[in-house]
């Protein structure tokens, strides 16, 4: 019900509250949102039970597995990026990061066009002097660039050990994954679909195959991972992805085929240890940890 507009005139938004209400948002569950905002979770169920009690309506519906917003709650996570947006905006105006330059980071591609624009902009709320060159390449280019120090900063995902100092933010196995009642994996050669060279994901399924013995043959190949997702959904091929991306229409191939185990994969971040890559680490290592603490691999859309 909407309020009385004669009775908002007391009533007033908490930041904090709408904070930690897009964090919910966010992350997808209380627990994560605790872990950004630094609050224990019944202290965030409280604000929200206090901010639903200001506006008069149900923000939010928990299920066994993730948190959704009502109707009344979609309206209200615009105005509140909005409302974050604009003090984030008057506390640098009064108050100037000194911080200032350029940093050099190296991602995925996926990754470029998921993740990093949303690291980005808290980046640049917090610290508006400073720039961010973004690369977007393979893990294995990444991780070479990063030892040749031709960037600061390298976020990446592996599926062994990295050839470089990194921390592991978040880490789930490999699965060969299949279309729900698909015959691809009954071909030989076994119809693969990977990522392009230098992906760690396609490397950890091409030497699981040759050192079974496996005759295999990539028969699609894409720069992302959701290229290989409707490689599988078209029934073309099998991969192997995060068992995370496993849903209704793709499902793990049955231990029956034989093929053979894979490793885990993990996101990983490397730092070079200066000034502007530790501003950087201190904004989102917390949040990359509380949205991986409550969500699968999917939302990250990310590839190796």
């Amino acid at each position: 019900m909407p309020l009385d507009t004669a009775t908002t005139g007391s009533r007033t938004l908490n930041l904090d509250a709408l904070r930690t209400f897009v964090a919910i948002c966010e992350t997808g569950s209380f627990r994560g949102a605790a872990s950004r905002v630094h609050r224990s979770p019944s202290a965030i169920s409280l604000q929200i039970a206090k901010l639903e009690d200001v506006l008069d309506a149900r923000l939010l519906q928990r299920d066994a597995r993730r948190v959704l917003l009502t109707e009344q709650g979609e309206t209200l996570l615009g105005y509140a990026r909005q409302l974050l947006a604009v003090s984030a905006e008057a506390m640098a105006a009064v108050h100037s990061s000194v911080l200032s330059g350029v940093i050099r980071l190296a991602a995925p591609h996926d990754l470029g066009v998921s993740l990093v624009p949303r690291l980005l902009q808290r980046l640049a709320d917090a610290h508006p002097g400073v720039v961010v060159d973004v690369r977007l390449d393979t893990t294995g280019v990444i991780q070479r660039l990063f030892e040749d120090g031709a960037v600061n900063l390298a976020l990446f995902n592996d599926a062994g050990a990295p050839s470089v100092k990194v921390e592991t933010l978040f880490s789930e196995p490999l699965k060969w994954l299949m279309r729900s009642g698909g015959r691809a994996v009954e071909q030989v050669p076994l119809p693969l679909a990977v990522a392009e060279m230098g992906c760690a994901w396609r490397d950890s399924a091409l030497e699981a195959l040759q050192a079974q013995g496996r005759a295999y043959r990539v028969s699609y190949s894409s720069d992302t991972s959701m290229g290989q997702v409707a490689a599988l959904r078209a029934d073309l091929a099998i991969a192997a992805l995060p068992g995370s991306l496993a849903g209704k229409d793709l499902v793990e191939v049955p231990v029956t085929y034989g093929l053979p185990p894979l490793p885990h994969t993990q996101i990983c971040l490397a730092s070079d240890g200066s000034e502007l890559a530790g501003a950087f680490v201190s904004l989102v290592v917390p949040d990359l940890r509380a949205s991986a603490s409550g969500l699968p691999f999917e939302p990250f859309v990310i590839r190796g």
